[in-house]
């Protein structure tokens, strides 16, 4: 497995993103401060964002990396496959699945968590990097409890 360096221990991180939730006024603000953290803590990622659910699409919110799909349907991608299963993916390579949808040719891994509010899904927070096998469940674990600190925050769409 590929070990990546982190810049921000995993507790620093927690801790910001505690100080970041408790000061916010908006869940936008709130959403644009973390990709730039986690941006931080994954310096080799190449996307970083959210996308928020709205009826049977996911449409882009905040994000640090090149351009991306402004809106995806509900069955495609790794985020669609999040939503439906509201479960997190970790994909090692998605050149290997055929509903793959690629926003940037230079992604090779990808981690997708739901986040479920209220008992539906409200959006995913989406990291991809041009890395065979980048994320793990030390990610998953990690970014599953940052999601936690962040639905109190979260607003209805």
């Amino acid at each position: 497995m590929y070990e990546h360096e982190r810049i921000v221990d995993r507790e620093l991180l927690l801790k910001q993103m505690r100080i970041f939730a408790e000061d916010s006024k908006h869940y936008l603000s709130l959403l644009s401060n973390t990709t730039a953290l986690l941006k931080q803590y994954y310096p080799q990622a190449n996307w970083i964002g959210f996308y928020f659910r709205i009826d049977d699409y996911l449409y882009l919110g905040p994000f640090q990396g090149n351009s991306a799909c402004q809106y995806l349907s509900l069955d495609q991608g790794v985020c669609g496959k999040a939503v439906r299963e509201e479960k997190t993916q970790i994909v090692k390579d998605v050149h290997e699945l055929p509903y793959h949808v690629a926003c940037d040719a230079d992604s090779r891994s990808e981690i997708v968590i739901p986040i479920i509010k209220n008992d539906k899904v409200w959006g995913v927070l989406d990291l991809d990097a041009p890395t065979l096998a980048y994320f793990d469940e030390d990610d998953r674990d990690m970014l599953e409890e940052l999601i936690t600190i962040l639905k109190p925050y979260l607003t209805e769409l």
